[in-house]
């Protein structure tokens, strides 16, 4: 796993990312978005989180996105490619990255900020495992941008978690 400099083109995916979570919110879903993109920074899919309260808790943007890019494209389409979500990929989510081949990943809310903002709240019992630490255990190079515009992502958390 490597770091290296975020793009001008990643910043603009990563602002649709962002606008994927404020659509999941509005809907009643959790405030996360996430697309993937091929080598050649196409976007495969789009998703907004599917996770609500007793609704599928795997139904994260992330994990959403990457299916719906196999399944329209073939896993084929996805290595090499990138995720771009809208908050750092949980474990399932760092996971179902590495599974489908991304090679790339850019995110903006930290998942240490994340905890912050959702407390204890029994929707999102954040784990505290940066997206770094799970592809650090991988066996193939993921680079990985983030936290960025992280004021932006969290913007759309903004009093979601919050039990009033």
């Amino acid at each position: 796993m490597i770091d290296s400099p975020a793009s001008e083109a990643d910043f603009a995916a990563l602002r649709e990312a962002i606008a994927l979570s404020a659509e999941a919110r509005a809907g009643g879903f959790h405030p996360f978005g996430a697309m993937v993109l091929d080598v050649d920074g196409r976007v495969l899919a789009r998703a907004g989180n599917g996770s609500a309260a007793g609704q599928d808790p795997t139904a994260h943007a992330e994990t959403l996105a990457v299916r719906l890019a196999a399944a329209a494209h073939g896993s084929a389409a996805l290595a090499g490619g990138m995720l771009v979500s809208s908050a750092e990929p949980c474990a399932m989510c760092a996971g179902a990255a590495y599974w489908a081949g991304l090679s790339r990943v850019v995110y903006g809310l930290s998942e240490k900020r994340l905890r912050t903002m959702t407390g204890d709240h029994p929707e999102n019992p954040t784990l505290d495992l940066p997206c770094r630490d799970v592809f650090a255990r991988g066996q193939r190079w993921v680079t990985v941008l983030g936290p960025l515009l992280e004021d932006e992502a969290a913007a759309v958390h903004d009093r979601f978690w919050s039990r009033d």
